[in-house]
């Protein structure tokens, strides 16, 4: 289901509703996600009034159609149509959904068994190629790389409805998607997830220490993503472009659910806590940016922060798949 294939709502369309359906996501998520994930997007079109509500409907069923929810499709054909028949193809379609399920079921219960002995569990071992070849081998259940890469874009596309929705959820968001092999996921093939990762830094005071890494990360992928959350962070550290970045803000209000005058206290904050040398010109309305060279000192000790974990977890790496050679033997 493609977000561009549904028609605009020329009598409800706001000006602020035309600019978030140019930066709506949705189409470039979709596709990582559980088809039953999707919904609360559509839902959350539908609010928006981005699209008519018939279309948001009609999506709905496209959606639907290739699930197993097929009592859910039957109460919105209903809805939509304002009808309590529905179409024969549905009738069957639950037919073969409830017979399929039972299939499943009894191809699953092997697997479902082993997981739930206790004496059998303890067959895994730390090895994790050697968890894989041994339940490839009894259950034909085996994750080549590719796999994996791809299990971790859904894994952050999918978390993406607990962080955003969770107390500590910003932080949860930075400590998962920073680390490394979540981040070259998002810059092989997720890299509209920058999106979050800035906002998540940017309204999380305690990890603005994370913003020279992020700012790394957009730089490197500027080619290939940019919206104005990543387009304002990239003309204020980057370029140093603050006529830009106040445009850009512009059109963050309504990502960051803010009004132009707590944007731009938000931006006045961020430029102080940054430790960047820059002046503010309340008159004018401007910024007024110095150069900030590092001494000789400040360079060595910025490369050797975080070597200490660094060492540790390549020791790690190293160390427990001799150890679990070593136990197998």
């Amino acid at each position: 289901m493609e977000a561009e294939t549904l028609k605009r709502n020329p009598r409800k369309e706001t000006l602020a509703a035309a600019a978030m359906a140019n930066y709506d996501l949705t189409s470039r998520i979709a596709p990582h996600l559980d088809r039953h994930l999707v919904f609360p997007l559509l839902e959350f079109l539908q609010e928006r009034q981005l699209y008519d509500d018939d279309e948001i409907l009609k999506a709905k069923i496209e959606l639907l159609s290739q699930t197993n929810m097929v009592d859910y499709a039957m109460d919105i054909h209903k809805s939509l149509y304002h009808t309590d028949d529905v179409p024969q193809e549905m009738i069957e379609r639950r037919v073969e959904v409830v017979a399929r399920l039972k299939s499943l079921e009894e191809s699953a219960a092997p697997l479902i068994s082993f997981l739930q002995s206790a004496t059998l569990v303890q067959e895994l071992r730390a090895d994790k190629q050697y968890n894989i070849q041994m339940l490839h081998d009894r259950f034909q259940n085996f994750a080549s790389p590719l796999n994996q890469l791809q299990n971790r874009i859904w894994l952050m596309h999918w978390s993406l409805f607990i962080f955003f929705n969770h107390e500590n959820g910003r932080n949860g968001i930075i400590d998962l998607f920073f680390q490394d092999r979540y981040l070259n996921a998002i810059q092989t093939n997720a890299h509209h997830l920058l999106r979050y990762v800035a906002t998540a830094v940017i309204v999380n005071k305690r990890r603005r220490n994370m913003l020279k890494e992020l700012i790394k990360v957009i730089q490197q992928e500027q080619h290939c993503y940019k919206d104005p959350v990543t387009e304002f962070l990239e003309c204020l550290y980057i370029n140093y472009d603050f006529e830009g970045a106040q445009k850009k803000l512009k059109e963050c209000e309504q990502k960051l659910n803010m009004n132009y005058d707590e944007a731009e206290m938000w931006i006045m904050n961020l430029v102080r806590s940054s430790k960047l040398e820059a002046k503010i010109d309340s008159d004018s309305g401007t910024l007024i940016m110095g150069t900030n060279h590092l001494n000789v000192h400040e360079q060595i000790i910025e490369s050797l922060k975080n070597l200490n974990m660094r060492t540790y977890m390549l020791a790690k790496n190293i160390v427990e798949p001799a150890q679990a050679t070593q136990t197998a033997r």
